[in-house]
């Protein structure tokens, strides 16, 4: 057996299939179009995977209200005081980092919330976008820090500067 042998008869590509070139082709006169009918025509186009036969789709049936915040919201990691005390050693820095790594916030988000349910049992050093009330006075209690970070700040929505009036 030799190279020449191995891929005779094997077609890379299928050849398209030429229609409308005579009744001898047997793809000739209406071109396996069929007689007459909506998708016979030029420009027909087939009806989209949406289209339900003429009842009313199901985008059109379902009601639609209201309003979602889910283009903008922010995703925190919101974590409670008593877990933070009972992972961390006492003057340990509390970050987005380092609970990541403890274990105590999972997967991505934009900052982190620490709420008040728990009770404080060593000095804290805690870093985060929003701590509660109750929080913040369970960690100052115990001598402990709390540091907010800054909001990102809003963009700039008017870059055009006014005209200067024409004194014509």
């Amino acid at each position: 057996m030799d190279l020449s042998h191995v891929h005779a008869g094997v077609t890379k590509r299928k050849g398209k299939k030429r229609v409308g070139r005579g009744i001898g082709s047997g793809h000739g006169k209406t071109a396996s179009r069929g007689s007459k009918g909506q998708y016979a025509s030029a420009g027909a186009k087939l009806f989209s995977s949406l289209f339900e036969g003429g009842q009313t789709p199901l985008f059109r049936r379902l009601p639609k209200r209201g309003f979602s915040h889910e283009t903008w919201r922010n995703k925190y990691h919101i974590v409670n005081i008593g877990d933070v005390d009972r992972v961390f050693a006492a003057g340990e820095r509390v970050d987005a980092a380092s609970l990541k790594s403890k274990g105590l916030a999972k997967g991505a988000a934009d900052g982190v919330r620490i709420l008040g349910t728990g009770e404080v049992t060593k000095k804290l050093s805690i870093v985060a976008n929003h701590v509660s009330k109750s929080a913040e006075e369970k960690v100052k209690a115990k001598g402990g820090s709390i540091e907010i970070l800054p909001k990102p700040k809003l963009p700039v929505r008017n870059k055009m500067k006014p005209r200067k009036a024409s004194n014509d």
